[in-house]
């Protein structure tokens, strides 16, 4: 069978300020995708993959009608939402020869199941967890004719009735998956993710777990109760992979687990294998403060690591309490402290309008990431997904925005009853003033320019404070939408 994957098409200025999305644009491979890809195709059938961030809506119907795809997998998250349906409307709308089956998958569908299919009458199935296994197994029942009744992970339409399968339960052996079918995504250059967040190119992404045994409110996972827990790869099929992209010609790794330190020995031992294997290639990764210690990072900076991201969310205490990062606000200063001596580039995220934060708490927060002196510091604005702890008791935590194209780290959908949705933004601008306008982070900055890289994003971070001090209500929603 015939089978298309698309990401609907977009563009920054939906997500970012026009002002300021050259610094913050980032085009990421779709990883999950790309491991439903893989398993099709493994499956016998033939894949192609269009994504809307590199196609426009026409370029993509028009390719479409030459393949004649006879299933078409289109991936949402809660923002793309409403682009899922306007495409799935004009793939029904075209003049296909035979009907192509219609399907669903991403975080919005899993959250949402069963009411994505009471919303639009043109999708004919979600895809409710993980996508490698029930895929292959749909599109098995679709060209033999048969129902997808016992079809695990499926939620369908069949006549008119909806009909909701038992949930799939999670793969546990995730190194039997084939790696992801990054030779679907055209030219690899196109895939880079914002200015400063990368060295070399092109960038690959790359998973090394999944799951996450943490209950923080604000985090989408597939497993609501963390029962699964954290599935490994071993870290040999994690090499395999290294060396497959370092051989597809990628010359950097973001590692995108929600914490590669989750065991502290496999990542000890993931560091000296990179190491050991004297493989070139430099790479970035994510860990949780309270998981990482001087060795293990000296170890990421001896084996390629140039950059690590330090979940700090908050610099009240109170506030880390009520969304369950399970830290401390000594745990990140000690963690922020070992990278930097270990000679890593340290990122650090902060997030406002958290339930119970008050427009005080967020001086606060701004204060405590100014002393941390990161080398970037990023603000955002909690935002309820679909299928969070937060999504589920919204009314005990504040009020959300019944707008989806709001839910992107950028707009303030979700308002705590203890602030302003304008409280928000102005935290946001003013974080981003105090912070990056610092004399000596400029100068620290300027002073570590190295290449013709590094100046373009200075370029690109001056012209995006450049319009941070210009204009008053930058990060407002009005802007966002104009």
């Amino acid at each position: 069978m015939k089978c298309a994957l698309i990401i609907p098409s977009w563009i920054p200025e939906e997500i970012f300020s026009s002002k300021t999305a050259g610094s913050q644009i980032n085009y990421w491979q779709p990883l999950g995708t790309l491991y439903v890809a893989s398993s099709v195709l493994k499956a016998g059938h033939e894949v192609k993959f269009y994504n809307g961030a590199f196609m426009p809506h026409h370029d993509i119907m028009e390719e479409l009608m030459m393949f004649k795809p006879d299933v078409v997998g289109i991936y949402s998250t809660t923002f793309g939402w409403k682009k899922a349906l306007f495409t799935a409307a004009e793939i029904r709308k075209s003049a296909f020869e035979t009907r192509p089956y219609i399907v669903a998958g991403g975080p919005y569908p899993i959250a949402l199941q069963e009411k994505c299919l009471e919303e639009s009458g043109d999708i004919d199935a979600v895809i409710t967890g993980e996508g490698e296994i029930t895929m292959p197994e749909l599109m098995g029942r679709i060209s033999a004719g048969e129902r997808l009744k016992g079809v695990e992970g499926v939620v369908y339409r069949e006549g008119k009735e909806i009909i909701k399968n038992p949930p799939r339960p999670l793969i546990t052996d995730v190194d039997s998956l084939p790696f992801p079918a990054r030779e679907l995504l055209g030219d690899a250059m196109d895939y880079i993710p914002p200015p400063a967040t990368y060295k070399r190119k092109p960038v690959a992404v790359l998973i090394t777990a999944r799951g996450c045994n943490r209950k923080c409110i604000f985090c989408f996972q597939i497993d609501k109760e963390r029962k699964s827990g954290i599935r490994f790869r071993s870290v040999e099929n994690v090499m395999e992979e290294i060396e497959y992209c370092l051989d597809q010609g990628y010359r950097e790794i973001k590692f995108i687990d929600d914490t590669l330190a989750a065991d502290y020995d496999r990542a000890m031992q993931i560091a000296r294998e990179i190491k050991k294997r004297k493989l070139d290639f430099t790479w970035f990764t994510s860990a949780c403060v309270h998981q990482v210690d001087k060795p293990l990072l000296t170890a990421f900076k001896e084996a390629g690591c140039w950059a690590i991201l330090l979940g700090a969310e908050s610099g009240v205490q109170r506030n880390l309490n009520t969304i369950r990062k399970g830290i401390t606000i000594d745990q990140t200063r000690k963690a922020v402290r070992a990278a930097k001596e270990a000679g890593l580039t340290v990122y650090t995220p902060f997030l406002f309008g958290l339930p119970g934060q008050t427009y005080e708490d967020g001086l606060k927060t701004i204060e405590f990431a100014c002393e941390l002196d990161p080398d970037i510091a990023n603000f955002h604005a909690l935002t309820p997904f679909p299928g969070t702890e937060l999504y589920d008791n919204i009314e005990e935590y504040g009020t959300m925005s019944e707008d989806l194209t709001d839910y992107t780290y950028q707009g303030a959908a979700f308002v705590p009853h203890t602030m302003t949705r304008e409280e928000i933004a102005q935290l946001r601008q003013l974080a981003f003033k105090r912070f990056y306008s610092r004399p000596g982070y400029v100068f620290r900055k300027l002073l570590s320019l190295r290449n013709m890289n590094d100046i373009k994003a200075v370029a690109k971070g001056a012209k995006s404070m450049f319009w941070l001090w210009l204009r008053n209500d930058l990060f407002h929603r009005r802007e966002n939408q104009g």
